[in-house]
């Protein structure tokens, strides 16, 4: 006689791993869908911004040529340049009489060039005012460490001076509240000189810098930045 072995139904079991399948996927999608959205949502945005600072740019190069005042704009990052011989005697933090008469003209056309773009207006975080010397300031009369630091404290009291002086000029003081809150000064030493063919240019070396960081950068900054602790 033979016995059958009662066959073990399985079919439960195959509805869960299917369940599963049918999960994990639907997850997969979804962070899928997500990722792009947010990536084009980001993507959207440094657009406009970027459109937005050149139209700032612009606007601001036209109002200093009208006025004759000498400056390098890059509009697609929201930096201008300003030679420290616009502003300051050699080896100097303190304003010169020239250097007052500049901001006189530069600080207003600036702002104004901020505060009139509606875009730029709501989403400007910070203006960092940044201040660099070149490598050749102070060399020989202090070790290699010295000369540096030397340096930050010159580059770091140069962009203190034309933050503290831009913002006592004729510039619309509606926005003076705002402004407060918006402006950092940096010193940069000569960590980043301006090299032309490979090699350092001293005199451009030596300058002071205005950046513009937007919300939306200063966001994915804190993301990054949460990310890599």
């Amino acid at each position: 006689m033979r016995l059958k072995l009662k066959k073990e139904d399985n079919s439960q079991d195959n509805i869960f791993w299917v369940t599963m399948t049918d999960l994990m996927t639907a997850l997969v999608l979804v962070f899928m869908v997500l990722f792009f959205y947010t990536y084009m949502t980001s993507t959207y945005e440094r657009l406009e911004s970027g459109i937005e600072q050149q139209k700032a740019a612009e606007n601001l190069e036209k109002s200093l040529k009208e006025q004759n005042i000498e400056a390098t704009i890059d509009g697609n990052k929201g930096i201008v340049k300003i030679s420290d011989l616009e502003l300051f005697e050699i080896n100097s933090y303190e304003l010169s009489e020239k250097g007052k008469k500049y901001l006189n003209k530069f600080a207003p056309a600036y702002f104004n060039s901020l505060f009139t773009n509606d875009y730029l207006n709501k989403n400007i975080a910070k203006i960092i005012i940044q201040g660099h010397t070149d490598s050749q300031t102070y060399k020989g009369k202090f070790s290699e460490d010295e000369q540096y630091m030397k340096n930050m404290e010159l580059s770091l009291k140069r962009a203190y001076s034309v933050a503290n002086y831009m913002i006592s000029t004729q510039y619309n003081k509606d926005n003076g509240n705002k402004l407060r809150k918006m402006i950092i000064v940096e010193g940069a030493s000569y960590s980043s000189p301006i090299l032309i063919n490979g090699k350092e240019d001293f005199a451009k070396s030596r300058r002071v810098e205005l950046k513009l960081v937007m919300k939306n950068e200063k966001k994915q900054q804190e993301i990054t930045q949460q990310e890599q602790k």
